[in-house]
């Protein structure tokens, strides 16, 4: 599995395009792969951000903010990965759901452009809500503008679009006309949980795509374990889409900040490796 093209989008994220076939076939909006860097590295959940059957092609984009990911960021157009397996997960239902809101944060826009794809094709009109703390966090605005009828841009310091949080544009689009048939949402767990409430009252059918707690990747690990309906369900296997007013959020957050201090301990692995290196 080659990576035949490689980009710098952002800071610290980083695009490549790598040779696979089989599941460039495949993939359908939603779904992801799984892949190892090097023989002995971790396994690690990406979602596929674009897939061409002409060019045999897949496309993943990913923040480099872990060990994996900022050691994955050192390798070139023309290095090979040690192994990639997909496509994973559930499929994104899509249906023409009539006028539609879609809301990214941040690096989660990237998971977007397949889906606001998908949905246009289906006949779905569609508003499209990007943040980011910064401009330069807010990726992919022409791609994703493409298909939609409007685009709304916010950030946390002003420096794109509007001041503020992704959560403003859309209360605004629902007190004004709430006859959305649905809102879709992939972003940091805080801002689906702040969206979800902000539809419950409306109750227009929110999705929320819960792909950046997943781990292992194949149920085996349970560390994407998540109540949703008071059921207990698993984020790579029965997901990543989620009901967002049937999530427990609150548990789900707790959860997350268990991971903190081996988040630390893989920090300071790196600074070693790149001390030694």
């Amino acid at each position: 599995m080659k990576i035949l093209e490689k980009e710098r989008i952002a800071e610290n994220l980083t695009k490549f395009v790598i040779n696979a076939e089989l599941i460039a076939e495949k993939a359908l909006p939603g779904q992801f792969i799984i892949l190892m860097g090097w023989k002995k590295g971790e396994r690690i959940p990406l979602t596929i951000v674009d897939a061409d059957k002409e060019k045999k092609t897949i496309t993943i984009i990913f923040q480099e903010v872990g060990y994996t990911t900022k050691l994955l960021g050192k390798m070139n157009a023309g290095d090979s990965l040690y192994s990639l397996v997909g496509p994973l997960g559930e499929p994104t239902p899509i249906k023409n759901y009539g006028k539609v809101i879609i809301l990214g944060g941040g690096v989660g826009i990237a998971e977007l452009l397949p889906v606001v794809r998908a949905y246009k094709e289906a006949g779905c009109v569609i508003t499209s809500i990007l943040g980011g703390r910064t401009s330069d966090l807010v990726i992919l605005q022409d791609q994703i503008k493409e298909f939609s009828e409007e685009l709304f841009i916010t950030t946390d310091d002003g420096s794109l679009g509007e001041k503020g949080l992704v959560t403003d544009p859309l209360k605004q689009l629902l007190e004004k006309n709430s006859d959305y048939g649905l809102v879709f949402c992939v972003g940091p767990v805080p801002m689906m949980r702040a969206v979800s409430n902000v539809t419950r009252p409306f109750k227009i059918k929110t999705l929320v795509c819960l792909n950046s707690i997943m781990i292992d990747g194949t149920g085996m690990c349970g560390g994407c374990r998540v109540t949703v309906g008071n059921k207990t369900k698993f984020t790579c296997v029965d997901g990543p889409d989620f009901d967002g007013h049937e999530v427990d959020f609150e548990e789900l957050m707790v959860r997350q900040k268990r991971f903190i201090t081996h988040e630390k301990q893989s920090k300071c692995k790196l600074n070693k490796y790149v001390k030694d290196e």
